[in-house]
């Protein structure tokens, strides 16, 4: 019995072009061929061409295959392509959740890991800000981060005055924006005291921390919001302190 290549792949399951492939990578030999030209296939071709779709179907790269067959740490590899498996099962596992969240909540596609359900507060700008902040610091600080979201949502405190701050904003409207922000700045810094010393909760050096927020700064706000943040971040660590010495005094 020979079968064409056709032929072959339509009884292995597979296709043409797959089996062409393993050709190239030279898994499956070349048969010969009939007196018009055609490739003539034989049972060691479909023996060969299944056991190679068996390990490809249980995760063993193409590359391993004749490894994994013929190799006395068979068990071994197995394993150890399963645990590869388990943690791709757990990244899918977590990609739908966060779809459903994406979905449960009307949020953008694009929105930050774990903010879907914040996103409703977080304009383009925040999105961006807090897709950096991902690659600069930890879980628990991007939690944290969350939490002020919802808390500054809670409680009014919407930038929105911020956001809309045109480049050549005169220096009342930058001085009631600062005023307005430093607020938060200071209730957060409270809350979390970390902020004033974030080292511990990042994910980077210090230096690519700071030259990626000095460069984040720098491309997503403008002349007069750059101008804004330094001042609220100034008046927010003062108002923060006030209220923690504040504190101190009650306690003692």
């Amino acid at each position: 019995m020979a079968w064409s290549t056709s032929e072959l792949a339509h009884l292995a399951g597979t296709t043409v072009n797959t089996i062409r492939h393993y050709h190239r990578l030279g898994l499956l030999d070349e048969p010969d061929r009939r007196y018009n030209g055609y490739k003539k296939y034989g049972v060691p071709h479909l023996v060969r061409l299944l056991r190679i779709r068996r390990l490809a179907e249980l995760g063993v790269p193409l590359s391993e295959v004749d490894g994994v067959a013929d190799s006395a740490d068979t068990a071994d590899r197995l394993r150890e392509v399963d645990a590869d498996l388990a943690a791709k099962i757990e990244q899918l596992q977590q990609a739908r959740a966060e779809i459903a969240a994406i979905l449960s909540n009307n949020a953008p596609p694009d929105v930050p890991a774990g903010f879907a359900s914040v996103a409703e507060h977080l304009s383009e700008v925040d999105r961006s800000v807090i897709h950096i902040y991902s690659r600069l610091y930890d879980e628990s600080a991007l939690a944290d981060l969350r939490d002020m979201v919802q808390e500054d949502a809670d409680l009014g405190d919407t930038d929105k005055e911020f956001e809309a701050l045109p480049p050549d904003a005169d220096e009342p409207t930058r001085q009631r924006a600062a005023e307005k922000l430093a607020q938060g700045i200071a209730r957060n810094l409270v809350d979390y005291p970390w902020l004033s010393d974030p080292a511990t909760h990042q994910a980077k050096s210090g230096r690519v921390v700071q030259e990626t927020f000095v460069e984040a700064v720098t491309a997503l706000y403008n002349p007069a919001q750059r101008d804004v943040l330094t001042r609220a971040a100034l008046l927010g660590y003062q108002m923060a302190q006030e209220v923690l010495a504040a504190r101190d005094d009650a306690d003692g």
